[in-house]
């Protein structure tokens, strides 16, 4: 045996910080990987609903792959030759130009063309969970910080803080505020990184929202564009939700026109987009950065070659966002699927008694089961979590997981399942579920488990103009 002792590594491979895999988010993933749901092999298995992956346009994008091979052969359309030398040698790191050049026009594409985005002023990163840390590092240092909004993607604590050494500080936004931000959060949590003696950086908003599934009101976007203006810092916008806002006309404002309104601005505001979500390619790692501000660009830059977009993937993309015929279809149709999934899920939760927040973008729903809690607590969120995990076979995500500060939210995702079929048996093992509460309650009847509180009235409207119209009221 040999007893020799290892020799040390550095003090951050040697660090027991946690890298969130300690999260209820990520726990519930690995208990879906040890027992994953399959119609045939594992019926009894556990349904992925904690995974924000879209998979309802793969056909659309099969069908172009099948008309334009020529983009994964590495020959041209005629015929005439290869570019496979082309694309194996080493390319420029800011990006071949043609997949910038259509990359910026997609994403001026999904805002409705109210804005306009320059190739010059974008970063390509291996995704946008590099993206948002390359702009921790360009705008912070260690121990710096950074304003979130709550409920946010639990993700955040592992992308933006392990290596950048800077900290989170929550802004809790509440139901009774319907989860908007307001100016009222955003001071309170300033004065809370300040008694903490940390110096802030700047805030990270995601709009569309995730895990709210909603999107962001003018109001709300000029009061916190007035909070970053008057406390000089930054805003690091994560818009990677943005071609999956599904109402229509669509209420999705990018920060970008907010800026065209305030050009003072422009250098403290960055977004960070991705084909991910709008376009259903995780596993293509595509991100990127666009901001105003010279600095960022150029630091930006040199960060990003150490995470780059492979040149076969931007040649084949270039090509795909280039056929302006197809992400017109594209995005139409994708918006439609989008909608329809998440009203098959909305029913489903109703026929069970719940609840959720309406929502208008995203793969996801915001569901209300603070009625099903044993307790208004945590520790009964948690409960109901592991339950629903291993006795009902979903994974889905607590709302501790994202911060919330109220017990009994959830998130639920509907867009990563092929089809109908495997979310209507979700819903049906969990209407068995509550009906097989509702025997053990006394009497035979709910009891406190009447169904959802009072507030599930008006988060089921909340979708109408009305209803937002009176909202943006109640933040003045």
């Amino acid at each position: 045996m040999n007893h020799r002792k290892l020799i040390d590594l550095s003090k951050k491979a040697g660090c027991n910080i946690s890298h969130g895999q300690n999260s209820s988010y990520f726990l519930g993933w690995q208990e879906y990987e040890r027992n994953p749901y399959h119609p045939i092999n594992n019926p009894s298995g556990i349904i992925q609903m904690g995974l924000a992956e879209n998979q309802l346009s793969f056909d659309l994008l099969e069908e172009w792959l099948s008309k334009h091979p020529e983009t994964t052969i590495f020959s041209k359309a005629d015929g005439s030759a290869s570019f496979f030398r082309d694309l194996a040698l080493f390319q420029d790191y800011h990006g071949l130009p043609a997949f910038k050049h259509a990359l910026a026009e997609f994403m001026s594409d999904l805002r409705g063309n109210r804005v306009i985005f320059e190739p010059s002023k974008l970063v390509l990163t291996a995704g946008a969970t590099s993206a948002n840390e390359i702009l921790v590092f360009c705008l912070a240092d260690p121990g710096d910080a950074f304003l979130v909004p709550t409920p946010y993607y639990p993700g955040f604590d592992r992308d933006l803080k392990w290596r950048t050494g800077a900290e989170i500080v929550p802004i809790q936004c509440s139901s009774t505020d319907y989860f908007r931000l307001t100016r009222t959060a955003l001071e309170r949590a300033y004065s809370c990184a300040t008694k903490r003696k940390l110096r802030v950086k700047g805030v990270l908003l995601t709009n569309p929202s995730n895990p709210l599934g909603t999107t962001m009101s003018w109001t709300e976007l000029n009061s916190l564009a007035d909070f970053i203006d008057a406390r000089r810092i930054h805003l690091i916008c994560d818009e990677i939700y943005s071609g999956t806002n599904f109402d229509f006309p669509a209420s999705f404002i990018s920060i970008r026109e907010i800026v065209a309104e305030r050009s003072h601005l422009s250098s403290q505001v960055h977004i960070v987009c991705s084909l991910s979500k709008d376009l259903g390619l995780p596993g293509f790692r595509v991100g990127a950065i666009y901001s105003d501000n010279e600095l960022v660009i150029s630091a930006a830059t040199k960060m990003s070659s150490f995470g780059l977009v492979s040149s076969q993937t931007q040649h084949l993309l270039a090509a795909m966002l280039g056929d302006k015929e197809f992400t017109a279809k594209y995005i139409v149709e994708n918006k439609r699927r989008l909608r329809e999934r998440r009203s098959r899920l909305v029913a489903g939760l109703e026929s069970a008694g719940i609840g959720c927040l309406e929502g208008n973008a995203g793969l996801f729903c915001w569901v209300d089961m603070r009625h099903l809690l044993e307790n208004p607590s945590f520790e009964g969120e948690t409960k109901l979590w592991k339950k629903m995990l291993f006795q009902v076979g979903l994974n889905i995500s607590p709302g501790s997981s994202c911060h919330c500060n109220e017990p009994g939210w959830f998130r639920v995702c509907f867009a990563n399942m092929t089809d109908h079929a495997t979310l209507d048996l979700a819903m049906q093992r969990l209407r068995e579920f509550i009906n097989a509460i509702d025997h053990r309650a006394p009497g035979g009847g709910r009891n406190r488990r009447s169904g959802p509180v009072p507030l599930a009235r008006w988060l089921l409207r909340f979708s109408s103009s009305e209803s937002v119209r009176r909202a943006e009221q109640h933040l003045r």
